[in-house]
């Protein structure tokens, strides 16, 4: 079975493609060209001995004709003449009177006998006939006997003159052509097979050498790029490979600082818990009120570590595919005026406007679930990180093909230098802010991946110490 597969794959593989395509790139115009040198030799040998006797033929005619053989068949000249030029062409010549009466054969055979044929009957009307009969080879010639009226100027067909010529010997010059052709088509044959296994070797060579790399930087004990630069295209293939390789290293980088940080995260509630009730039980008669601050510090801290929990869970979900969205058509205005709703409180207690302006109605395509977690993310933090008496603007719009989310606020602003690393995991522009506030710093990361799962873009923009600017984008209706 195992054979039979390799067989299989070797007749699936680029270098039996490649040996075929040589083969047959050796061979057949050999093949070709042997017909067509023997084709061409046979036609321009029979050409020029078509020719020959031709001329020959006229000119014995006019002899004939001057010397009124016809009437006096048993010319002595004439005659020799006749039998030379069959002798000489290895053929055989008739003279036939204007009766269709044979008077002359050169074989004896047929003399003082009739014939009629096509061919003489059209000779009778002035025509050279010129025929080459292939399969009995032969070549048949009939001359029309002229005699020119001087004193009319008109011409009388007196007889025909019938050569038929054997082109053996011409034959044979083919078959000795051919054997020699046969023989040169062999060789080619077999020097075109030795080529194509050497050739193909050296072309499939490069890919054997990607394969064996490729082979040792999945082990670990090759290089840490693919470089072949034999051929353009392996050079190509070498450049994409290497870029697919860098990007899955700042993937496994990325997977790794995200272990880390979800471990650091996750400790850290821990950790205080820990010192917390250390703290308590090194205590012997400590007062009820002291318990009750430490127990209500050990319950925020569980708290924060169940928000971290949560918000790994839903970035979890938003890294699955979009078929995991569950898509319904959703009335956006009422669902942002439920979000502001919900986050008023935390509004009012950061003394924090927060408003909301629609310029149109707007119905969309959405997951009501994940839709509702990224705007109010953004909301949200538009809130939290927000001036005391300052403002949040939440601005609705839409056109044909899309609506659009602006969240703006007067906050403290992100930094320059931060903006590009605003939806990373775990990133936070100030930490100790943040934990004051609450934030896992996964918040931005659920958005984006969110708004990316419905088609959609985001973009900020923002001033430090003035404020930010999120602007969402999202189709109204949703393609997979």
């Amino acid at each position: 079975m195992s054979r039979f597969k390799n067989v299989i794959n070797f007749f699936k593989s680029l270098k039996f493609r490649l040996i075929l395509f040589l083969i047959l790139f050796g061979i057949v115009p050999g093949i070709v060209l042997k017909v067509g040198i023997v084709k061409t030799y046979e036609d321009r040998s029979v050409s020029i001995r078509t020719s020959e006797i031709l001329s020959q033929a006229k000119i014995l005619a006019n002899q004939i004709v001057s010397n009124d053989y016809l009437n006096h068949p048993n010319s002595t000249i004439i005659n020799a003449e006749l039998d030379q030029l069959s002798n000489i062409y290895d053929g055989r010549v008739m003279v036939i009177d204007n009766s269709f009466h044979i008077i002359k054969d050169t074989y004896d055979l047929d003399t003082n006998k009739t014939i009629i044929s096509e061919e003489v009957i059209e000779s009778y009307y002035g025509q050279e006939i010129k025929k080459y009969d292939a399969e009995n080879r032969y070549i048949e010639l009939t001359v029309p006997l002229v005699r020119n009226m001087e004193q009319t100027g008109n011409t009388e067909i007196l007889g025909v003159m019938l050569v038929s010529v054997s082109t053996d010997s011409s034959h044979l010059n083919m078959e000795y052509l051919a054997r020699n052709a046969y023989v040169l088509q062999l060789i080619c044959a077999v020097a075109a097979v030795f080529l194509a296994v050497i050739l193909s070797i050296q072309l499939v060579k490069p890919f054997h050498k990607m394969s064996k790399s490729i082979d040792e930087i999945k082990t670990g004990y090759g290089d840490d790029a693919l470089a072949v630069d034999d051929y353009t295209e392996t050079i190509e293939i070498c450049k994409k490979f290497n870029e697919m390789l860098g990007r899955m290293k700042v993937l496994d980088d990325s997977r790794q600082e995200f272990v880390s940080n979800v471990s650091h995260e996750l400790k850290t509630p821990l950790t205080s818990m820990k010192v917390l009730a250390d703290s308590l039980n090194s205590m012997e008669d400590a007062p009820i009120e002291l318990y009750k601050e430490f127990m209500g510090d050990i319950g925020n801290e569980i708290d924060r570590e169940t928000k971290i929990i949560n918000d790994l869970l839903s970035l979890v979900k938003m890294d699955k595919s979009a078929a995991d969205l569950n898509v319904t058509n959703m009335n956006i205005n009422e669902l942002l005026e439920q979000i502001l709703k919900r986050l008023n409180p935390i509004a009012e207690k950061q003394n924090v406007e927060l408003v909301l302006e629609s310029f149109r109605p707007v119905s969309a395509d959405v997951d009501e679930v994940k839709i509702t977690l990224a705007f109010t993310n953004l909301i949200e933090n538009a809130i939290k990180y927000n001036k005391p008496g300052g403002w949040v603007h939440v601005t609705l719009n839409a056109d044909h093909q899309y609506f659009y989310l602006k969240v703006e606020d007067s906050g403290i602003g992100i930094p320059e230098d931060s903006l590009e690393h605003i939806y990373e995991r775990f990133y936070r522009v100030d930490k100790s802010h943040s934990r004051e506030i609450g934030g896992t710093g996964l918040g931005l990361a659920i958005t984006r991946n969110a708004v990316l799962m419905h088609r959609g873009a985001i973009k900020v923009f923002s001033t430090e110490g003035e404020g930010t600017i999120f602007n969402v984008r999202i189709p109204l209706n949703y393609i997979a």
